[in-house]
């Protein structure tokens, strides 16, 4: 499932035309030098842009792998499990290019090992992932898609059923990276907590891994 709409970055947001607003966070590291510091909403224009976004996933590898371990084959159930996880990973890398040709760029044709080399213009970041490492966005990112009707679910915390499932974001802009938000502070927790429209202890929570602060714990009785 993918598909295209209209949109505008605004601040280190994107928002499409329908108000669906994705936050995004900012690198916060020193370089030293004349490298920005890179955010995914820079590869998106101010003033009227594109986003794609896409979902896909391998159903029945679940079924098949408990099977084998039912069986206390525990070698199948594991290469059961590997090869969804590559064939998710492929049919995704495919979709892209599906999506580039229909969108931007039609008349591409790249080599296997271009290919592989991801030599394309483009890139296709999945939440969770260093550039957006918070999960808690594939709630707006599901249905926009229409993932419930390719049977992909979330659960709870974000994790996407069936297992071998892949999705996230397509950025046409030709300068467009794959990168790493690394560490972020309290500064800017608080702030994407606002963008996000989300208590602080929230945004800490789904971003704890990133915290480049001891975050209090709240305490569930």
């Amino acid at each position: 499932m993918y598909g295209f709409w209209l949109a505008r970055s605004d601040g280190d947001d994107v928002v499409l035309e329908d108000g669906t607003r994705f936050c995004f966070l900012r690198q916060q590291s020193d370089y030293g030098d004349s490298r920005p510091n890179r955010c995914l909403a820079d590869y998106v224009a101010p003033h009227g842009d594109a986003l794609g976004a896409f979902a896909v996933g391998i159903h029945g590898a679940g079924t098949l792998s408990e099977g084998y371990e039912a069986e206390h084959d525990d070698y199948r159930s594991i290469m059961v499990k590997a090869l969804a996880d590559r064939l998710a990973e492929a049919f995704a890398e495919w979709l892209h290019a599906e999506a580039r040709k229909a969108w931007y760029a039609p008349d591409e044709a790249l080599s296997n090992e271009e290919l592989v080399g991801e030599r394309y213009r483009g890139i296709r970041p999945a939440f969770g992932y260093p550039a957006c490492p918070d999960h808690s966005e594939k709630e707006k990112l599901f249905p926009l898609v229409g993932a419930a009707d390719a049977g992909l679910e979330l659960t709870e915390t974000f994790a996407t059923t069936p297992a071998a499932s892949v999705s996230g974001i397509y950025f046409a802009h030709p300068e467009s990276r794959y990168f790493a938000v690394g560490r972020i502070g309290l500064d800017q927790i608080d702030d994407y907590a606002v963008r996000k429209g989300v208590p602080l202890a929230e945004a800490e929570r789904w971003l704890r891994p990133n915290l480049g602060y001891e975050a209090a714990v709240e305490v569930v009785r």
